[in-house]
Formats: structure tokens, C-alpha cells, sequence
């Protein structure tokens, strides 16, 4: 068995890592905190969770924890793992982050786009990306792994193979997102309340969403360029919805090629993909509730002469924790698809 502890597990995706482990064959928890909430039962917090860890309550973290861990997974808001990431690296042989603090390569970056500089800059080159089906081969023999966001992971898996075969301009790329609720945390806040949300949809973070710098990286490396000559507009939206993701991306193609001959090129490019569905229809948020899978497809407009790419994933768990459990798998050396559902719940 892997020991694994999960720090962050108050928060939604914390709670997801719970979830997912419990149904782990490989994973055993070992602690799961959530400062905030030590002392509350995880039953008490989450009820969906109370038939596993009827008995467990939240703690506050500390380094003794770590003792006997194998993997530590952190979910903490951004900014808050960088000043335990020299510890975790130190103690244990495997971790991953699914905040954004080890995400982006150029340390430059994060005063721009979170407001603040990077208090461990050094530790980035340590951290490889967590995007399995696109960056497997840097994962194998990691020991530390950045998981990618929501939006990134979803809009890359949509326009990734358009990338790699060199077939859109890389400088006009544009992407209008939705995402559900939970993508916010769990912390109440105003603009995410019920009677915000419920029967509204809007956009936000316009023009200067934080997940804008990570899209374009994996743009960049995809199509091997410089970071530089890379132009995304990205606009998220919050949907009246609790979870769930799609991305509706638009590009100018290079050259001709048909829809069809566009859709043989994903099937071939993800064929051997067991978390990918290329799908002739329009991806949806509900067939991935649940899953680790991602929905897409891509259609070849010669009228206005665009590629239109739609991918739908569940935010929570191809959008986070399941991701994280896929890119554990991989560190340890077993099947990645181990202890994930390729199967939304519906209805």
C-alpha cells in the first residue's frame, strides 16, 4: 500500500482526494487536514463521505504528520504550499500540488498574474506538469508534480492535437470557458452564493484571468515555440451549475482540412487515451459528472474559415483531484487509470 496524506482536504477538491482515495485498491490515507476545520468530523463537513470516514476528524497540519508517508497530496489555495514545499520535498517521496504555485516555469510570471512574487523559485524546475496524456513521459521517475487547473487542462486537451500537427496560428487563439461553482472553493463569498448564481450566467476575470499565462505555456510547448509568440484571449464564465467544465475554443487554421479529416486526427492523436471520448456531437458537462474523462470535439468552419474545439470535463476530478490521483499512479509505477471512473453519473 501507498501511504498517502492529503493537506487541504476541507476544501472540494480536498474532499474529492478523500473520495477518490477511499475507492483506491493502492492508496491508504494517512492523515487528511484542514486547519480551518481541525476537530470537525469529515462526516460532519461532507456526509457523502461518512460511510468510509465515519471516525476521521480533520487536523491541523504538522511536519511529525508526514512520518511513514509515502505521497502527500496538497490542496491548498494559492500561495499557501510554497512555504511547505521545502519540507514535503524533503520528507516524502512523492508530491503533488494542485494550486497553481509550481505551475508556471517562468518565476516572472506569478507577481503579474497572482499578485505576488514566488517565495521558492528554485523548487520550480523540480515540478513537472501534470497533464498525463500530454506530458506522460515527463511524470515517469517524477517526484513532484504540478497539476495542471481546470480551465488549462480543459481547453489543452481541446486544442492540443491542432497544436502538435502545426495546423493554427498561434496568436489569435481565442477561448470562451464555463465552469461550476465548486471551481471556486468551498468558502462562501458573495458573487458564489445561491441566490448569486442560481438562474445567472457571467463572465469574469476579463482580460486578466490568472489561468491566461498556463494556457499559453502549454500552447507554447505543444506547438514548440517561444512562450512569446503565443497570443491567448481566454474569458471564463460561472454557470448555475455544481461542477462541471466546457470550453469552446476558436482558431485560425494554417491550411485546409475538413471536419471530418479534424476529427480522424483527435481519434488518432488520443487513441490510446482510456480517460479521452472524441465524440461526433457536442460535449457535455453532465456525461462527465463524476469521471476522470474528458468529452471532446472539433469542427472545421469554411465560411468564416475557423477551427471550433469543445471539451467538457468535470472541474473537481479530470479538472483536479482525479487528475492527481492519475498522476500518483504514474509516479508509483501502476495502471494510471487505477481507482478513476471513465464513467460520468447520470442522470
Amino acid at each position: 500500500m501507498i501511504n498517502v496524506g492529503i493537506i487541504g482536504a476541507s476544501g472540494f477538491t480536498g474532499a474529492e482526494l478523500l473520495r477518490l482515495v477511499a475507492a483506491h485498491p493502492q492508496l491508504e490515507l494517512a492523515f487528511a487536514t484542514g486547519d480551518s476545520q481541525a476537530g470537525v468530523p469529515v462526516g460532519d463537513l461532507y456526509p457523502s463521505l461518512s460511510a468510509v470516514y465515519g471516525d476521521l476528524d480533520f487536523v491541523g497540519y504538522d511536519p511529525a504528520l508526514l512520518d511513514g508517508v509515502d505521497l502527500v497530496f496538497c490542496g491548498l489555495p494559492h500561495g499557501a504550499s510554497q512555504a511547505l514545499m521545502p519540507t514535503l520535498i524533503e520528507n516524502v517521496k512523492w508530491v503533488i500540488d494542485l494550486a497553481a504555485d509550481f505551475r508556471l516555469q517562468d518565476p516572472s510570471l506569478y507577481p503579474t498574474w497572482y499578485g505576488e512574487t514566488h517565495a521558492v523559485p528554485e523548487l520550480l524546475p523540480s515540478f513537472v506538469y501534470g497533464l498525463p496524456e500530454l506530458f506522460r513521459s515527463q511524470l515517469v521517475g517524477a517526484s513532484a508534480v504540478a497539476v495542471p487547473g481546470c480551465y488549462p487542462t480543459c481547453t489543452t486537451l481541446a486544442i492540443a492535437p491542432l497544436l502538435a500537427e502545426g495546423l493554427v496560428e498561434l496568436d489569435t487563439i481565442v477561448v470562451d470557458a464555463a465552469s461550476g461553482v465548486s471551481g471556486a472553493g468551498r468558502p462562501p463569498k458573495p458573487n458564489t452564493s445561491f441566490c448569486t448564481v442560481d438562474e445567472d450566467y457571467t463572465a469574469y476575470g476579463l482580460l486578466n484571468h490568472r489561468h491566461t499565462p498556463e494556457i499559453e505555456q502549454n500552447v507554447a510547448s505543444l506547438a514548440g515555440v517561444d512562450a512569446g509568440s503565443v497570443k491567448v484571449l481566454f474569458t471564463p464564465h460561472l454557470a448555475p451549475m455544481n461542477r462541471g467544465m466546457l470550453t469552446t475554443c476558436y482558431l485560425r487554421p494554417t491550411g485546409t482540412n475538413s471536419t471530418a479529416q479534424l476529427l480522424q486526427l483527435y481519434r488518432d492523436f488520443y487513441a490510446d487515451e482510456p480517460f479521452i471520448v472524441i465524440t461526433d456531437g457536442s460535449p457535455s458537462t453532465k456525461a462527465c459528472l463524476g469521471s476522470n474523462t474528458a468529452h471532446i470535439t472539433v469542427r472545421a468552419d469554411e465560411r468564416t474559415r475557423h477551427i471550433v474545439a469543445i471539451g467538457a470535463i468535470d472541474n473537481l476530478t479530470k479538472g483536479a483531484s482525479g487528475q492527481a490521483v492519475q498522476c500518483a499512479n504514474i509516479l508509483a509505477g501502476i495502471d494510471e487509470s487505477t481507482g478513476l471512473s471513465s464513467i460520468g453519473v447520470y442522470p
